[in-house]
């Protein structure tokens, strides 16, 4: 049995018991703490966020590949969540509005095709290590939201 199926399959996963939250972006959240990145700023933020989403993704892949599906209606409320967690971050770059939507959108275009391509295999098979990788990534985020050219 893959480990994303026992993932999916784990007590702690029991659905309505535990309610949709356990396999939502709310979950990495509260589990590191990440509603405290909105009191912090830039960077600091962003890489709270960034390193709660891809810690989230290894250590639970198969309640993180349950995350890229849409919500029902009933259930908006914990996408809701996510998404006023990333405009959080982007408030401590200044940005809000349409600017702050686009912003959102290549935040999570990065972070989940990195953490994608990394619970896939595709870094295992070259140096330098992935996190190397990753904390450049966070570096080129942080610089792309530093320098947005708002509208």
């Amino acid at each position: 049995m893959s480990r994303c199926v026992r993932d999916l399959m784990s007590p702690t996963v029991r659905l309505p018991a535990e309610g949709f939250a356990a396999v939502t972006m709310s979950a990495p959240a509260r589990t590191y703490e990440v509603k405290t990145a909105s009191r912090r700023s830039g960077s600091d933020a962003l890489l709270a966020f960034a390193s709660a989403y891809r810690d989230y993704a290894h250590q639970h892949p198969g309640r993180y590949a349950a995350t890229r599906h849409p919500l029902p209606p009933h259930l908006m409320a914990a996408g809701r969540a996510h998404a006023e967690l990333t405009f959080a971050v982007l408030r401590g770059y200044g940005l809000s509005g349409d600017d702050a939507i686009h912003a959102a959108r290549l935040i999570g275009s990065v972070l989940h095709g990195f953490a994608d391509l990394e619970l896939s295999g595709s870094f295992s098979h070259s140096d330098p290590p992935s996190e190397e990788s990753w904390q450049r990534v966070i570096h080129a985020l942080d610089a792309t939201l530093t320098r947005w050219e708002r509208e």
